[in-house]
Parts: structure tokens; C-alpha cells; sequence
């Protein structure tokens, strides 16, 4: 009976201790910062050198004569103008013909008492 009464009451704590919940506690202390490696120099830029000298420009060639124009040819002489031809004589037109007789137009049917359209004849 005891063994009983002891499981009766673990069963009913562990029933009960899901009901409650407890607030969390406080937080822990920060962990320090690690330090932060030393920087390293800058390499050395090496000097500049010097220019060099600049030469000499040389002496500018004398320019030469001009050459004398050679002279001027004689124009030719012109040439006569041939004969002119004569028009030959024009031929005589033929004559017309006659246009022919033009025909009439027909009679015109009855409508039926309907509309009636006026066409007007041919010319």
C-alpha cells in the first residue's frame, strides 16, 4: 500500500508541474573582448629619378632658286564653216473619214406602279 500511495502522488505532481510555468532568470555576465592585432607599416616608396638632358636641334637648309616659266605657244587657227543643206519639200496629209450614224434607243418598259426611275439616254 505504501508502494501505491507513492506512485499516487508522483503521478499527480507530475500532472500539476506541466500546469505551472516558471519566468526565466536572470542573464549571465557579458564575456570580454579579445584584443585586436597590431597594424603593420607601409613599405618604403622608392625616390624619383632625374631627367635627362634635351638636345640640340639642328641648323634649317637654305631653300632653293625658283626656275624661270617657259613661254607661251601660239593659239591655232579656226576652221571654216561647212555649207548648210536644204529641207526637203513636206508631203500632203490624207484625207478624213466620216464618223458613222449613231443608233437610237430603245423603248422603255412600265414599272408596275411602282417607283419609277428616269434614266436618261445615251449620247
Amino acid at each position: 500500500m505504501r508502494v501505491l500511495n507513492l506512485l499516487a502522488v508522483t503521478a499527480a505532481t507530475l500532472a500539476l508541474s506541466a500546469c505551472f510555468t516558471l519566468p526565466a532568470g536572470p542573464a549571465g555576465p557579458q564575456g570580454a573582448t579579445g584584443d585586436t592585432g597590431a597594424r603593420g607599416s607601409s613599405g618604403y616608396t622608392g625616390a624619383m629619378g632625374n631627367t635627362g638632358a634635351t638636345g640640340n636641334t639642328g641648323a634649317t637648309g637654305n631653300t632653293g632658286a625658283t626656275g624661270n616659266t617657259g613661254a607661251t605657244g601660239g593659239a591655232g587657227a579656226t576652221g571654216g564653216t561647212g555649207a548648210t543643206g536644204d529641207t526637203g519639200a513636206t508631203g500632203d496629209t490624207g484625207a478624213t473619214g466620216n464618223t458613222g450614224a449613231r443608233g437610237n434607243a430603245g423603248a422603255k418598259g412600265n414599272t408596275g406602279g411602282g417607283t419609277v426611275v428616269v434614266v436618261p439616254p445615251r449620247q
